[in-house]
């Protein structure tokens, strides 16, 4: 008799802030419905909420390390590099068509991690009442006014 090992899929959550935009930032990343980890930018310098965004789900990936999981993000940005227009990027030596790709750096670290993942991105509407959003805000928002940097586990 062989018994099946059945594998569960990690549930997260990722959201990003910068207050003002650009200015101090935080992002957060909500393992399996509780607050898992918080990050900045590693300089510490000022930064946008857009690359708050991308290093939480850089840090999710990691994070997942291979495994089966589904990232909720409010930020359809961020799905679009890493599902639609990185591999066109990439192929065409990291330039675009319209000029430079902005935070590229970002770009490249999460775009292969992706690719080597077996990750399901997926987009929530932001502010809008799902839990594990509010909650990956809440935390990004703690996240910016510790004026955190290095990823670090809650």
């Amino acid at each position: 008799m062989t018994l099946a090992i059945l594998e569960t899929m990690i549930t997260y959550y990722t959201d990003g802030s910068a207050s003002p935009n650009p200015g101090p930032g935080g992002f957060a990343v909500i393992r399996d419905g509780v607050p898992y980890m918080i990050g900045g930018e590693p300089s510490g310098s000022e930064t946008t909420n857009i690359r708050m965004e991308g290093l939480a789900i850089k840090t999710a990936l990691e994070d997942a390390d291979g495994e089966e999981c589904q990232i909720y993000t409010d930020s359809e940005f961020w799905i679009n590099v890493i599902t639609k227009w990185a591999a066109g990027w990439e192929a065409k030596g990291w330039k675009k068509k319209g000029g430079e790709i902005k935070n590229l750096d970002i770009v490249r670290e999460v775009y292969p991690l992706y690719n080597h993942s077996r990750a399901i991105l997926t987009w929530v509407r932001g502010h809008e009442g799902d839990e594990g959003n509010e909650m990956a805000d809440e935390w990004a928002n703690k996240a910016r006014e510790r004026r955190a940097t290095t990823p670090v586990k809650l």
